[in-house]
């Protein structure tokens, strides 16, 4: 059993190293049709972080299977509503089809605050090597820091016309 805490990662990057917990893809003796996983905690569901505008962008849907039955919400709805949905379908979405990967969905337990039903089966935290810490910050942020490092370096090496390189002979006199 591991316990996982979801405060600040990033859901993408999250599930997939989920669902490589669930099916055993961590353990020497995988095998792709036997379920070789391991049971996963998930606490702090309501606090997990997402990149870009996901959260008014990235849309939900469902089907009643009745005329006009569609329900259609946003992320930012459905994780003040049900953020263990969130979690569960991304990493089911990282699964294989079919009865194993229904089977191995079972074994992953979300909650959305920092307790937990499971103190009896001694969940141990998940080591780095499983899923690494949350970076500080995200890959937009440090991407636009780089950017702007280049360009403050670039417009460093070439003069300015303040600086005389501007107007060819503006500087001798010429008229």
């Amino acid at each position: 059993w591991w316990l996982v805490d979801a405060q600040g990662r990033v859901l993408g990057r999250l599930a997939s190293r989920l669902a490589l917990i669930l099916r055993g893809k961590h353990k020497p003796a995988y095998t792709p049709y036997i379920d070789t996983g391991d049971f996963v905690v998930v606490i702090n569901a309501a606090k997990i972080a997402v990149t870009g505008q996901k959260l008014t962008q990235k849309t939900y849907a469902r089907y009643s299977g009745y005329p006009s039955g569609l329900r259609v919400e946003v992320l930012g709805d459905v994780l003040k509503r049900d953020p263990e949905r969130v979690i569960r379908q991304a990493v089911k979405g990282m699964l294989p089809r079919g009865p194993l990967a229904r089977q191995m969905l079972t074994k992953l337990k979300i909650y959305p605050g920092p307790e937990h039903p499971h103190a009896a089966q001694q969940p141990s935290p998940v080591p780095e090597r499983l899923i690494p810490p949350p970076a500080a910050a995200s890959p937009q942020a440090k991407r636009s820091a780089r950017v702007a490092q280049a360009h403050d370096s670039a417009s460093a090496r070439q003069p300015s016309a303040a600086a005389g390189g501007g107007m060819i002979g503006a500087s001798h006199g010429h008229s």
